[in-house]
């Protein structure tokens, strides 16, 4: 049974998956105090029907224990989940399209080739949900468990995130190229910089380990290869920064092509119109 520990977390699994709840354990003596926010929790697990024991703080710790192999800070709450179903990759490409202004948004997925460290799972999830990702591919070998780590690190976006678990990654790229959709790496020595990369299309970002980046074989899958510019004296970013890096700036480029176009003013048609600043400038 999967433990999640933490008030936002607990509260988000409420939200987005209450059903797969067995229980929810909370500690005696801070429940005993009043504590708003852990009665918030409380009330949206009765609203939801999920069944709330009282035990001690100790019992708590040794729950949270078993799952990081040492105490962590749980706030009072831990939850008790059946294990997840994960998507097929079938199931995320047929993710419904809404239109938007007149036009279906363009698909935009996030695969990880390895990444290994649970604190950077998390915090890549928590960027794909804020950036607006379709989708997240995650193979079922070499790459961190959806553990109550990743849920704590990712602010409890890993329970709204859509995530497919695919055996062979390297031919899932292959299977979304097939659908019409651009396989983008990153890497140190790609070409072009990734701000120069149209992503207002149908796109999978793909990032690598930690410290090696991309396997071989799944490089060589990707139409291209993109690279963040490094000023310093250090050759790359953490997986997990570079991933928000890149997935933001292709959340800025979609944005700014939804915008829909204010037609000129008479003023504006006249000639006697300033260069306007900013964005697009």
């Amino acid at each position: 049974m999967e433990v999640l520990y933490g008030l936002h977390p607990v509260e988000e699994a409420l939200r987005a998956r209450a059903g797969a709840i067995d229980h929810i354990a909370v500690a005696r003596e801070r429940q005993g105090r009043g504590d708003p926010r852990l009665a918030a929790v409380v009330e949206l697990a009765r609203v939801a029907g999920v069944r709330v024991v009282q035990e001690p703080r100790e019992q708590l710790d040794r729950h949270v224990r078993a799952e990081l192999h040492r105490a962590g800070t749980h706030q009072g709450v831990v939850a008790f989940l059946r294990e997840r179903r994960m998507l097929d990759l079938e199931d995320l490409l047929e993710t419904p399209r809404e239109a938007s202004l007149g036009a279906p948004p363009q698909q935009f997925f996030l695969a990880l080739d390895g990444v290994e460290d649970p604190h950077n799972l998390g915090a890549l999830l928590r960027s794909a949900d804020g950036a607006g990702v379709t989708g997240v591919i995650l193979p079922e070998r070499r790459t961190a468990p959806l553990s109550a780590v990743v849920a704590k690190a990712s602010a409890g976006a890993s329970e709204h995130v859509r995530i497919a678990r695919v055996t062979n990654l390297t031919r899932a790229l292959e299977q979304m190229k097939k659908q019409n959709i651009w396989i983008v790496g990153l890497d140190e020595r790609g070409t072009p910089d990734y701000f120069d990369f149209d992503f207002r299309q149908d796109c999978c970002l793909v990032l690598g380990r930690e410290g090696a980046g991309l396997h071989d074989l799944v490089k060589r899958t990707c139409d291209f290869l993109l690279r963040i510019p490094m000023e310093g004296s250090v050759a790359s970013l953490n997986v997990s920064v570079a991933g928000a890096v890149v997935m933001y700036e292709a959340l800025r480029q979609r944005r700014a092509d939804a915008v829909p176009r204010v037609p000129e003013s008479k003023t504006q048609k006249s000639g006697s119109q300033r260069p306007r600043k900013g964005l697009g400038s």
